[in-house]
């Protein structure tokens, strides 16, 4: 197993490239976090879900038809649900030319793939499991378990997050020792509670939430306080000035990670 992560053990560093490198490539693609790591970025952020056949792979959406030609590839009369196709499938669209014209046939990721690129390039990752509908549970036990495999000794596992406490509760059942985040859209009440009681080690919130007082609260529940996604200079230095843990940003030319 990885090393344990904790709120005083904390080895990631501050700033975290959105999607691999937020919108400069074609989002969850192994193009992306090359570019996000030319920019300095020593850490990604990306969003798994499953295969109908039960491949982990990049992507952010419920359905493929932002960011892949599904509906030109896939019968007309199926879903572009991507949880609802095989990888053999999947692995055949084009995720890069919706982007631009540089990124024609860029394919989806795997986590496999992903983890093989951060691995041996000394790179963190932030893992946001990203369910399809109805599986919240079940991706969540999945993608810990290869989360599991894939890091299997190293000395940097990967954050898992969520916006679900039903995936994060997966995860943890599932490998109770790789790291988990609780997204936040909104301060629902008990959401600090919910946060321990996942065992999380950190709280990822859209960057408004955060001021001073909630900065206090989860910090003094021993929990680090995450932000995503900032993309302007005065937003940025308003979270440094709080103390907050740390920032993902689309933005990886205007932010130096170094």
């Amino acid at each position: 197993m990885p090393l344990e992560v904790t709120a005083k053990h904390w080895p990631y560093p501050f700033w975290i490239a959105h999607r691999g490198a937020g919108r400069l490539a074609p989002e969850n693609t192994l193009a992306a976090f090359r570019l996000g790591a030319q920019h300095g970025y020593r850490m990604f952020e990306c969003d798994a879900k499953l295969s109908a056949d039960g491949v982990p792979f990049l992507m952010h959406d419920a359905t493929l038809t932002r960011t892949t030609d599904a509906r030109a590839r896939l019968a007309a009369n199926t879903s572009a649900v991507g949880g609802e196709h095989a990888w053999s499938e999947l692995s055949q669209l084009d995720a890069g030319s919706w982007h631009s014209r540089a990124y024609a046939g860029e394919p989806l990721l795997t986590l496999d793939n992903a983890a093989r690129f951060c691995r041996a390039n000394g790179h963190a990752l932030n893992i946001e499991i990203k369910p399809t509908p109805g599986t919240e549970r079940h991706t969540g036990e999945v993608v810990a378990a290869h989360a599991a495999r894939l890091w299997q000794g190293a000395d940097l596992p990967p954050l898992l997050s969520s916006f679900s406490r039903e995936a994060l509760e997966g995860a943890r059942d599932a490998v109770p020792g790789l790291p988990r985040g609780l997204l936040l859209d909104t301060l629902w009440a008990g959401w600090l509670e919910s946060a321990r009681a996942l065992g999380c080690v950190a709280v990822v919130c859209n960057h408004a939430l955060w001021d001073a007082s909630s900065v206090a609260l989860a910090q003094g529940a021993g929990l680090r306080a995450l932000s995503y996604t900032v993309n302007d200079e005065w937003a940025a230095q308003r979270l440094i000035a709080l103390g907050t843990d740390g920032i993902i940003t689309d933005r990886v030319d205007l932010f130096s990670p170094s």
